[in-house]
């Protein structure tokens, strides 16, 4: 009985401390930028411009990419996108990393945030902005605005009744799923209202402004409830 009982407090303690060692690990992976023991990375929120939405931090890891991420060949290898973050392979897993300046991408991130810097309408997500190019028929990753000679900080405020939308999934519809109907939806609803509002002043008349923005946002919260959102 007697070396039964010291048995059981040896084992106990090397459950301890093996628990203990478990622990500090774990610590230590999470303080490294390292993997959860959830696999998820850890997150932080953007709240520049009031954005307010939750990204994983970068330099971090995750074991597999989100949804259905679109992919990028560069000159300085491969980047994946996902609902607004940005990947690259690392080993076995992926590590989140800024976007590449110049890259063009089909869809704006899920969430996004409008800015209007001298005229021109930015689109704000996760410490990256995206610049509307019509030549190529999607959005560039650009530098601030205030490389450019404007200042972020006091951007130049939208026209009145601007043209974000809340916009919610009510049939579990991903991230990239999201962006895809968002941009469809803009594009239709942009070519039966001739308003868009990636250009300045919607591309249209001064006088014509206000009724066209109207007839857009309603064409495209139309267009979001027909593909199974809640959109105002």
């Amino acid at each position: 009985m007697k070396n039964t009982a010291m048995w059981i407090r040896a084992s106990g303690a090397a459950i301890v401390t093996l628990a203990l060692a478990v622990a500090s690990a774990q610590a230590q992976d999470r303080d490294r930028g390292g993997f959860r023991p959830s696999g998820r990375a850890p997150e932080h929120m953007d709240a520049r411009y009031a954005h307010n939405h939750y990204y994983p931090d970068r330099g971090s890891y995750v074991r597999g990419l989100p949804g259905r991420p679109y992919v990028f060949d560069r000159p300085g290898g491969r980047f994946y996108y996902s609902g607004g973050v940005w990947y690259r392979p690392y080993g076995a897993s992926f590590i989140v990393v800024g976007a590449p300046i110049g890259l063009f991408v089909p869809v704006l991130p899920p969430f996004y945030t409008t800015l209007w810097v001298g005229g021109v309408p930015y689109y704000y997500a996760n410490d990256t902005y995206y610049v509307w190019s019509q030549a190529n028929s999607g959005y560039e990753v650009v530098d601030p605005p205030g490389d450019q000679g404007a200042s972020p900080a006091a951007p130049q405020p939208p026209p009145p009744q601007g043209d974000n939308l809340f916009i919610y999934p009510q049939q579990g519809q991903s991230a990239e799923q999201q962006a895809t109907d968002q941009y469809e939806c803009h594009r239709w609803s942009s070519s039966q209202t001739g308003f868009d509002p990636t250009q300045a002043a919607g591309g249209v008349a001064p006088e014509q402004l206000d009724a066209r923005r109207a007839d857009y946002q309603r064409a495209m919260i139309a267009c979001l409830q027909g593909r199974g959102y809640s959109a105002r």
